[in-house]
């Protein structure tokens, strides 16, 4: 049934409210604009399609979580060209008229950060939100979803290798040589060993940028490592719903990493070290202490579910 439920939501998908609508038949590039403020973000058409989920056997290097490739069918969906910036992030983390700290069904606001988790390396101006633990990222959604009338998510595994791919079957979107990273990426050969502003590098093919690298991004799936295995040779909208905090999973690498890590297949388990220095007890719901290199990237399926409808998927997916 819980499967059936979230099938569902992920399929129904989300559109935007009043003057949005229009947009949302024409199904083109639109600017969201978040009220209260004059920070604004730009989410790009991602078409329907189906693609083969995974590495082939052919390519190397490879992890045996990539495997065995499956083909995925999936509805056509909205994806921001960017990764949130803290611009957008910080209108959630200092949101006055939200409790603070609060287990409750309301939106909350993330508990105040007890050190600076960017380490310096950059906040306002464009610069990716980065250190939130995956709950916060889709509180963050739910909060979005407040001040908007719109749904936004987190992508799911299969979305965001879909709309990385843009229609690529090669290791990275590009192609096979890694070479070409510096052209598209932050990543451990050009960081030097720190994030960038958003949006420096070149796109992918369908207008996504830092899709690899910079800071890798949260998508709404627990992680198993033989999931490709369960999903059959073909799955439609396949997502992996949420049964503990941990192992989740981000996608497309970061500006730690080696190139072999930023391959579209490549799956990265999220591990409780990444919170190790958190002084809390427990430890922080919000932030991961030791994981600057950990943001996200929003979603908005191509048509509005009911409120109830999105009720059930936060009350799913926020544990």
């Amino acid at each position: 049934m819980k499967k059936l439920i979230a099938a569902a939501l992920l399929c129904a998908g989300a559109g935007a409210l009043g003057a949005q609508e229009k947009k949302d038949t024409e199904f083109k590039k639109y600017e969201q604009s978040i009220p209260g403020s004059s920070v604004k973000f730009t989410m790009v058409p991602i078409p329907a399609g189906s693609f083969k989920m995974g590495s082939a056997s052919g390519n190397t290097p490879k992890d045996a979580d990539e495997q065995p490739q499956v083909t995925v069918k999936l509805d056509a969906f909205y994806m921001g060209s960017h990764e949130v910036s803290f611009d957008e992030y910080a209108l959630f983390q200092y949101d006055e008229s939200l409790g603070q700290n609060v287990d409750a069904d309301a939106v909350t606001r993330p508990t105040a950060p007890y050190i600076d988790l960017t380490l310096g390396m950059g906040k306002e101006g464009g610069f990716p939100a980065n250190s939130m633990q995956q709950r916060a990222a889709i509180m963050y959604c739910k909060w979005l979803y407040t001040k908007t009338g719109v749904f936004y998510r987190l992508p799911t595994e299969a979305e965001w290798e879909y709309a990385a791919r843009a229609g690529s079957t090669t290791p990275y979107f590009f192609g096979a040589d890694a070479k070409q990273l510096d052209d598209y990426a932050w990543y451990a050969k050009n960081s030097e060993d720190k994030y960038h502003k958003i949006g420096l590098k070149k796109p992918n093919p369908w207008g996504l940028y830092d899709i690899y690298g910079n800071v890798a991004e949260w998508v709404l799936d627990q992680y198993q490592a033989d999931y490709y295995k369960t999903l059959g040779k073909e799955a439609a909208n396949p997502t992996r719903l949420p049964s503990a905090k941990n192992p989740r999973i981000v996608r497309g690498g970061n500006y730690k990493d080696d190139a072999a890590s930023l391959r579209t297949a490549n799956r990265t388990e999220s591990d409780p070290i990444w919170n190790r220095r958190d002084p809390q007890i427990p430890k922080s719901k919000w932030w991961n202490a030791d994981a600057p290199f950990v943001g996200f990237r929003l979603v908005r399926p191509a048509k509005q579910p009911s409120a109830a409808e999105i009720e059930k998927f936060f009350s799913t997916y926020i544990l």
